[in-house]
């Protein structure tokens, strides 16, 4: 694959989605130059052949390299680490194969696992006002269970988790902000943690890109 075949990394139009988030970042990170283009979820355009039988998952978001088509967010950050390499581009997983298996464990049980508090703390609610019930009882569970894991892993004033940058720093980051964006109090040193990935270049240029002014609800 030529390393100057054109990237097109396809997302969702309300610039929402942690998945698109993660290799949105990578992208910015590995200083790739890449183009965006968005699938209507709401309007099915994800189910439809075209993209569909490319994507394979008919899932956001999806990642164009030349003529290779591949979904998934953690296959495309895996991808892109291998396809542009340190060190003429920065990593965006650990070089040690402790941290790199630990960031690895990290951005597969935020995909996986506290979904309850996925469901009640959406991440359309992190950038579009929108009434809130108090957390369930099981959504609570796995907002402990959130935080608890990141005391583990978050070291007192640390603003990375393994030293250098890696791309679960952003995804731990992220998947707190369900809590501080929707005005949940979380420990001061995770808090820390979270604000310092916010102001991160590369997290900024997702967290401020143009919305359109109203959520569309999507299945």
């Amino acid at each position: 694959m030529p390393g100057d075949a054109p990237i097109v990394l396809y997302g969702e139009p309300f610039w929402v989605s942690p998945y698109v988030f993660s290799c949105f970042v990578a992208l910015r990170e590995k200083r790739l130059r890449f183009e965006t283009k968005i699938v209507s979820l709401a309007r099915g355009e994800h189910r439809e052949a075209g993209y569909r039988d490319r994507a394979l998952t008919a899932k956001v978001p999806a990642l164009v390299h030349g003529e290779f088509w591949l979904a998934e967010s953690s296959a495309i950050v895996e991808y892109l680490e291998e396809v542009f390499p340190a060190p003429d581009h920065p990593r965006v997983l650990p070089a040690d194969p402790h941290d790199r298996a630990r960031a690895r464990q990290i951005m597969a049980w935020i995909r996986s696992d506290l979904l309850p508090l996925r469901e009640e703390r959406p991440t359309n609610s992190m950038f579009y006002p929108r009434p809130l019930l108090p957390l369930s009882p099981a959504a609570q569970a796995a907002a402990d269970k959130l935080l608890r894991a990141a005391d583990l892993l978050i070291a007192n004033g640390a603003t990375s988790l393994f030293g250098a940058w890696c791309v679960a720093d952003g995804d731990l980051a992220f998947v707190l902000q369900r809590l501080i964006r929707n005005g949940h109090g979380i420990p001061a040193k995770l808090r820390i943690f979270a604000a310092a990935q916010w102001e991160r270049p590369s997290v900024r240029a997702f967290v401020e890109h143009d919305r359109p002014r109203a959520f569309e609800p999507y299945d």
